[in-house]
This record gives C-alpha cells, sequence and structure tokens, in this order.
C-alpha cells in the first residue's frame, strides 16, 4: 500500500502572515496523524519564510507518525537538521526567488558535495532521500552518492495533466518518464517516493506506477481544507491512494 506524506508548509505560510502563532504547525500535524497520514513534511527554507527551526523541533517531539525535514545543502539548515534529527531527511533545490521548488537536484554534476553530507546525515541515523527529476541518470547518481531514497518531481506532469485535461500524449510521455526512473530506483534498491503538484484529480494515474513507496503531498490538501477541513481533506486524500493502488 502506498502511504501518504502531507507537507504542512502552509499553515506556516499563514502564520507567518501575521506571526501571531496561529494557525499552529504542531495542531495541523496532529490532525493529520488522527486523519491516518504515515508523515508529515516540512520545508524549512533558508530564508525561513514559512517553517522556522523550532517548528522542525516541536514536530520531533510530538510526532508519533514519520517526521520528513526537506533542507537544501546549506551549512545551518544541515545543523539544524543533525541536531533534530528527524525519521528522514529529503535533500532539495532551492532557489530564494522561487515560489515552489521547480526541479529536482542536479545530483550527476554534484556528487562530491552531496556524498559528503548523505554521509554525515546517514551517521546521524537519518534516512536521506533526494529530491530529482524523473531521470535515469540522475537516479543512478543518488545510488552512487550513498542515498537511501529518491523523491521523484511530478511537476511536470502535473502541470501537462492541468493544460490537457486528460491523458494526452505529452502527459502520457512524462508518466513513462516517470515509470522508467521508478524502475532504475527500485532496480538499484532505492526507497521509491514521489511528490510535487499531486492533487485529488491527478494522483490515480501515478498510483498506478510500481513500486511507489510515499506520496508527499502538500498544497493541495492544504488548499481543500480552507473549504472542507483539514481532517477529511486528508482521509479522502488517503482513501484515493488505497483506491487507486488497487485497481
Amino acid at each position: 500500500m502506498i502511504k501518504l506524506g502531507v507537507n504542512i508548509d502552509h499553515i506556516a505560510t499563514l502564520r507567518q502572515a501575521r506571526r501571531e502563532g496561529v494557525p499552529s504547525v504542531v495542531e495541523a500535524a496532529l490532525v493529520c496523524e488522527k486523519a491516518g497520514a504515515y508523515g508529515i513534511t516540512v520545508h524549512l527554507r533558508e530564508d525561513r519564510r514559512h517553517i522556522q527551526d523550532y517548528d522542525a523541533y516541536n514536530l520531533r517531539e510530538i510526532l508519533k507518525i514519520k517526521l520528513n525535514l526537506e533542507i537544501a545543502v546549506t551549512e545551518k539548515v544541515l545543523g539544524v537538521a543533525l541536531d533534530v534529527k528527524p525519521d528522514s531527511v529529503c535533500i532539495v533545490p532551492e532557489k530564494r526567488e522561487e515560489l515552489t521548488t521547480e526541479g529536482g537536484l542536479d545530483v550527476k554534476n554534484n556528487k562530491k558535495n552531496l556524498s559528503s553530507v548523505v554521509s554525515k546525515l546517514r551517521k546521524s541515523g537519518i534516512v536521506v532521500s533526494i529530491f530529482i527529476d524523473p531521470d535515469i541518470e540522475q537516479v543512478s547518481a543518488c545510488s552512487e552518492v550513498g542515498a537511501d531514497a529518491v523523491e521523484l518531481h511530478t511537476g511536470k506532469y502535473s502541470l501537462l495533466f492541468k493544460e490537457s485535461s486528460s491523458l494526452l500524449t505529452k502527459c502520457k510521455d512524462e508518466l513513462n518518464r516517470i515509470a522508467e526512473a521508478s524502475k532504475e530506483a527500485l532496480k538499484r534498491n532505492l526507497i521509491l517516493n514521489v511528490g510535487h503538484g499531486l492533487d485529488y484529480e491527478n494522483v490515480g494515474q501515478v498510483c498506478k506506477i510500481y513500486g511507489v513507496n510515499e506520496f508527499n503531498i502538500g498544497f493541495s490538501i492544504i488548499s481543500k481544507a480552507i473549504f472542507n477541513g483539514l481532517q477529511k481533506a486528508v482521509f479522502d486524500m488517503k482513501k484515493l491512494i488505497e483506491h487507486n493502488s488497487n485497481l
């Protein structure tokens, strides 16, 4: 069964708009936990635009489910990760001017630096994932730097799905690209996770890709929660994944 990790960054986005402590990131995480989420994902960005250091520490203390911390390779953020000791860390690319992560990390051309970072995290007992585009060479590079897992970027597929309103050629091609990268990950004994841009309409097709361990989904769940409530939004996504992965 494919697991659901819920990204709650945008609970913190709303909180930071007024910096008055509400809505609570911890409370949101507990609601997701109650709704059946397998894990919670937060991205501790260098500019601290939403998630703050204390959020990571507080979540580590209260969560009974998995805590996945997304970080870029910067000294200060890496230091927080090593101190918090989340269950897993997903290394992501990061640009200050971007609204959200725009693509996967170029592992192939940064092996030396990433090997050192992966080694430090794994020595602390942290499972290490790397966020990459669905590219076979990048998957291979993740294995070579010692990562435990990959998270395949589904953003391009998600955009194509919206543009086409149906699974037309380009969208199918991107799904096939994700599937081929998934095969390579499994071949190299990497844990296979996927995420970015997935929502209640497009997730079903990705559920059919063999070997997916976990989805990390955030924005669409938080958006639905505004109208339906967070517990129901998480529950509905979890049921949708379960249904489609059993087909």
